[in-house]
Order: C-alpha cells, then structure tokens, then sequence
C-alpha cells in the first residue's frame, strides 16, 4: 500500500517557448512528489492532464513510482531499463552501421550510462564499468561472450540502471545526460567534434525510444544547448615540404624489416592525397602507370620523362578492429568516403610517384587479392607496422623541434601536404576536390590556413582589373 497513494495535485499545464518548438508541460504531484511530462502540441497535453483529473475525481489509487493511476497499467514506460535499451538501440544500429560508426555509438552511449546508474551501493570500478559497458553490452556480435572478469560489472549495470521514463519523470536528468555524454572521464568538456557526435547519436537513440513509446518526445529536443564552436581546419605546422617529404619516405626505407615496402605507401598519401584506409587497399588492377620508352643510344626501355599515371580507386578498408566487423578481420571492405558504393575516383600519379610505385612492383610484386600492400608474413599489413615506421621515421627525418611539433604528427597529415600543394600549385578547387574525394566547401573550409600566396596574386589581379 505504501507504494500507492490518492493525494494527487494536478497544476496549469507550463508552457515553453523555444527558438525552434513550443513544448507543452503537464504538471502534477503524487504524494508531494513533482511530475512533469512534455508534448509537442497543446491538444495532447490537454488531453492527457484531463485524463489526470478525472481519474483523481473518481479516486483513483495513484504509483508513487510512476506517478500515474494505477489502472492505466504504465508498463512501456516502467519495465525498460536504460541498460536493456541500449542493448536494443545497438542492436537495431548494427547490421547497417559500418564497422567504425558502431564504435562511435558505442563510445557516446558508454559516456552517457553513468547519468542514468540508480544507485552507487556496490559499484565496481569506473574503469571496470566502462570497458563492460563499450566491449559487450555495446557490441552486439560479443555481447554473449563476455569473459568472467567482465561479468560482475555487467550483472551490476543489468540491475543497477534507471528506467528510460525517468528522463521524463526528471527533466534534470536529461541534461546530466548530456552533460556525461559530451565529458571526458576527468569531467572535463570533450573535443568540439566529439562533442557534437556524441550529442547527435544520443539524440538519435532517444528518437528511438521515442518509436518504441518508452517517452513521449525527444527530452534532449528540448533543452537550452549551445554547440561548441567547431571550425575544423588543417593546422599549417603539420604540413611538410617537398624537401621534408622526401626526407621522411628516406627514412622510412631504412627501417627494417617493413621499411622499403612501405615507401610506395606514405608515398601515395603524399603524391596523390590518398587516405591510409584507400593506400592499404590498393590492388595493382587499380594502378595504371604510362609504357617504357625505348631510349635511342642504348635501346633499353626507361622511364619516360614528366610521364604520369593514374589510380582508379573503388574501395577503401578503413581500421575499426576484429571486434566491430562483420568478417573478424581488422578491416572491413567499404564504398569510398562521401561516394555511394559503386562509384569511383580517379586520381593523378605524378612521375616522382610513377617511379616509387614501378620500383616497389617490380621488387614486391603483387600480395593476396593482388593488394599492392601486405606484410612481411604475407597478410595484411597490420596498422601497428605503419605506425611504428612512421614514428622512427619522424625521429630520424626531422630535427627535434620538428620532431617535437605537429609536423607530419601522423601519416594522413601527408595526404593535408599534398593537397595543400596543388591547391598553392594554383589547381582550381573543383578539381583538387574531385581528386582528394571532398567537396568543394569542405576542401576550402578545411585547408583554408593551408593556402599561401594566394592573397597577393589575388591583390595584384584587383590592381590590374582597376586600372
């Protein structure tokens, strides 16, 4: 009987005034205990605190624990946990979300979980909570296999997490939620990009709850948020030159076991602007490279002077892990960044790149599937040996300031320098973009800062067009 009671005050329905929706607050308290519950137009929530009153007038026993009469049977609302529900929001994502946006879901629903724990009494690590709740509950191939270490954790989420109502019931929670979500575990706010991901994808999941009626609207919707400033450009100092560019790939070949067989592959991010995820699954078939000529004193057949190539890419196979693929390798064949599947892009090999490339084909021939890439060992050539090379290399290339600062920090800062030559190269945007697979507004927005000389020419043009 405790849970029960028939002191019911129902209050004029709040009304709030957004920048790009009106929300509708019915109000009301059960047992001293305030309700609140948001609709999207004023006929429902009339409808529903109408409801409210006539069953207080016909004394109804109202829950303590939903706030609502006890007849109406509230059960969509009350038997969800959170944890149940972002196992069935993972689960619903999967088979059409690519390998790394899983991961992506994974990390934003991990960050938001804590909001939502009903109690800390017997709460293991943090650390222990999170690693469950990204490696099993949020992978939905390994959910079931879970070793034992990670089960005490697991067994404590399942029980230990509020119901999806409660974002309703407390609209305080939604923004913890948000706030958590957007958090880096030190509490402080995450990167600006994280930050607007992890909101979209929370957003998206409680769209979900909302098609699975566990809420009558979207809470997050409604909340007073200013995004994060978020102006994503290319920062200058990571851009190498020619002359540091070569320095680099020199360095590269002289380390061992991998090094000569990874020239052609930082080579390629730095001729032609490919992505690390297009290189690695280059096969010879996409690679066209122009004919031998037959030199008049010796008649042998020799690379052709200023000859370029091209690259007919198809497919790209970015690193996600094992864990989050559909095939148990580390990557996962996938259409080409912001292409539909099916659709190619030719890029230009510029004759420094036409040598590098014959030179590693003659020497390493074609490797499994005809990839122009494979490891030592004749499989797939692990992440960590490109990541490790690329590291000596930096240290042995560059002086230590260099080394120290954020030039060529990571190999796909190759494919910024590239791109930032042609565009200083005086190459029309249009086509640096068609190349480098953006779109025109991205290019510019992103490599903005990486533009140099451009103003003068531009004032020189003005000057002559007025007089």
């Amino acid at each position: 009987m405790k849970d029960i009671t028939y002191d019911v005050r129902i209050y004029k329905t709040e009304i709030y005034k957004g920048k790009t929706a009106t929300t509708y607050y019915v109000r009301w308290k059960v047992g001293g205990k305030a309700w609140r519950k948001p609709f999207r137009n004023a006929a429902q929530a009339d409808t529903y605190r109408g409801e409210l009153q006539a069953a207080a007038r016909r004394g109804e026993a109202f829950s303590r624990a939903i706030g609502e009469p006890v007849s109406w049977g509230r059960t969509h609302q009350a038997e969800m946990s959170w944890y149940d529900f972002v196992c069935k929001f993972v689960d619903m994502k999967w088979k059409a979300a690519a390998p790394k946006y899983r991961q992506d879901i994974a990390r934003a629903l991990t960050a938001a979980t804590p909001a939502m724990y009903s109690t800390v009494r017997g709460k293991p690590e943090d650390r222990e909570l999170r690693t469950a709740m990204h490696r099993w509950t949020c992978n939905t191939k390994q959910r079931k296999e879970a070793p034992e270490e990670a089960e005490t954790a697991l067994r404590w989420l399942v029980h230990n997490t509020k119901p999806v109502s409660a974002l309703t019931d407390d609209p305080g929670l939604v923004r913890d939620l948000l706030d958590a979500a957007t958090s880096l575990l030190n509490g402080q706010r995450a990167a600006p990009n994280t930050v607007r991901k992890h909101r979209m994808l929370l957003s998206n999941a409680l769209d979900y709850a909302v098609e699975l009626k566990l809420l009558p609207a979207n809470p997050l919707k409604t909340l007073k948020w200013k995004p994060p400033a978020s102006t994503y450009e290319v920062d200058r100092r990571s851009v190498v030159n020619h002359a540091q560019a070569k320095a680099l790939l020199a360095a590269v070949k002289a380390q061992k076991p991998s090094g000569e067989r990874l020239v052609a592959f930082f080579a390629l991010m730095y001729y032609a602007a490919l992505r690390p995820e297009e290189a690695i699954n280059l096969r010879r078939d996409n690679i066209t490279l122009p004919p031998l000529a037959k030199t008049p004193e010796s008649g042998e057949m020799e690379e052709p002077a200023n000859a370029w190539g091209e690259l007919h890419l198809l497919k790209a196979a970015p690193y996600s892990g094992r864990e989050w693929t559909d095939t148990g390798t580390a990557r996962q064949e996938r259409a080409l960044k912001h292409r539909a599947e099916g659709h190619t892009r030719t890029v230009p090999i510029p004759p420094p790149l036409v040598r590098i490339l014959r030179a590693h084909l003659a020497e390493f021939g074609k490797g499994p599937d005809g990839r122009v890439f494979y490891g030592v060992q004749g499989g797939e050539l692990p992440f960590i040996t490109y990541r490790r090379a690329w590291k000596a290399a930096r240290k042995v290339a560059l002086m230590a300031k260099e080394f120290a600062s954020p030039s060529a920090a990571r190999p796909y800062d190759l494919r910024h320098a590239c791109v930032s030559t042609w565009l200083n190269a005086g190459v029309p945007a249009p086509q640096v973009a068609e190349w480098a697979g953006h779109s025109v507004d991205v290019l510019l927005r992103v490599y903005a800062k990486c533009i140099v000389g451009q103003d003068e020419i531009a004032k020189r043009r003005i000057s002559d067009a007025l007089e």
